[in-house]
Formats: C-alpha cells, structure tokens, sequence
C-alpha cells in the first residue's frame, strides 16, 4: 500500500450558514504534509473555528472536499478521527470527575489499548501525577491546559488541531506546553495544524502559515518569508498589516 505523505488535503472548502450571508470559509485550499506544523491565522470571523469544526467533521462543509490520513472526511470520517485529536482551552472536561476519570472516558472513546499504562505515561510526561484524582474543576488554568493536551495525546493521534494551546497561560507555562508540542511532533511525525493569536508561537512553532480574512486565504508562506515581504519586523506586524487592510508606509 502507497505511504500517504499528505496528513491533510483540503480542497475548495465552503461553509454556508445562510444563502443572504457571506460564506463563513469561502473556497479553502491547503495541504498539510506528516511532521508539519501548519499556522491558521486571522482575526476574529476570519474563518478559523469554523474551518476547524469541519476538519472534525463537527460542521458538513457546504461543498468542498476534506481528505485526513488518507480518508475522505465525507463517507470515511469515522476512520480519520480514531487517528486525529483536538485540543482548546476553551471547551471544559466534565468539572465534577477526576483527571484520571476523564483521561479514561476519551480513552475508551478511542479505544487505546493499554489505557492505564497510556495515562501514567502522560501523568509523567505533562506532570499530572499532583493532581490526577483531583476533581478537573478544582484545576489551576495551567493545570487545565495540560489536562486538555493530555486528553488530545491520550490516543497517540497522527494529526493534531490545536485551537490556542497556550491562551491564558504566564510565559513560563505557556513555553513548557510549547516545548512538550514540539518534542511530540519531532518523536512521532504527528502533523499539526494551530490556530492562534499569539504570533511568537506561531513563528516558533509553525514552518507554514495560512492567513485568512473573511474565509479566504489572503497570503501564506513561511513566518520568516511573509516578514520579509511585508518588510516587518515580527509577524505580529504582518498579521496587523493584513487585518487592517494596510502595508508598510500607509496609515494604519
């Protein structure tokens, strides 16, 4: 059987939530190759969360197509997403049952085996073992966000959406979650596609980056490539230019 070398091939992806509305993502195009780390940029309404929630088959595309790990999103989904997983700070695990308790329940829903030894190996990794019986309401916002990205590894996943991993976060912990990313991409070849406002990760993190405005691509390239075009200093810089519609020497 042929490697699939492509972890994620979108194409012409359109999502309509009303015929008198602009399309929420409008005619998305991308590949996300194995081991990659892909950026998705953009400001608020630019099309992010709703791309996101299609690639999770959360949200039927309008049209277009989705193909992840080889399988069409459409009629094989189900195939796709024992081998992918999700993770924001923005959806809750159940407040009143433990860690461990919430570690074990998506893993039976992905039915990892050895799930006991896949939990201590994450409590070990993340640093959970202080507060794996504790109720995951009772967590600090830097305890949750380990417990979320534990959820998302729980099934060793080949492809990996991460909507801000590191929101909330003080610069010391937001950096460890950084690290621990990248050093499960490197030992694995997991592909990753991040959305974020936070424009250091993405320089540090992303070899590729996709900027959307209004549901479509408005430039991409890498972080390093599209600085030097717009001849900025940062691509925080860049992502401004583009979200106000301005270039170096306009006003903003």
């Amino acid at each position: 059987m042929r490697e699939v070398t492509q972890a994620l091939i979108v194409e012409n992806l359109v999502k309509s939530y009303a015929p008198d509305r602009p399309p929420a993502v409008d005619g998305l195009n991308f590949t996300l190759a194995r081991g990659a780390t892909m950026g998705l940029l953009g400001g608020n309404g630019a099309g992010k969360t709703t791309t996101i929630a299609m690639l999770l088959g959360l949200l039927v595309p309008t049209s277009g197509r989705i193909t992840a790990l080889g399988h069409d999103m459409a009629t094989d989904r189900f195939a796709a997403l024992a081998r992918m997983n999700f993770s924001s700070p923005y959806i809750s695990l159940p407040h009143r049952i433990s860690v461990r308790e919430n570690l074990t329940v998506y893993g039976h829903l992905y039915n990892v085996a050895g799930l006991k030894r896949r939990i201590a190996e994450l409590a070990e990794e993340l640093q959970l073992t202080d507060f794996i019986d504790r109720p995951a309401g009772e967590l600090s916002a830097g305890q949750k966000t380990r417990v979320a990205l534990a959820k998302a590894l729980v099934n060793t996943p080949e492809l990996l959406l991460l909507d801000e991993p590191t929101a909330s976060l003080d610069p010391d912990t937001g950096d460890w979650v950084r690290s621990h990313i990248e050093r499960y991409r490197d030992a694995t070849g997991c592909a990753i596609l991040l959305a974020s406002h936070n424009m250091a990760e993405v320089e540090r993190l992303c070899g590729h980056v996709l900027m959307l405005k209004q549901g479509r691509v408005v430039d991409e390239g890498a972080p390093a490539d599209l600085v030097a075009r717009y001849g900025r200093e940062d691509l925080e810089q860049v992502f401004l230019d583009i979200a106000r519609g301005t270039r170096v020497g306009e006003a903003a």
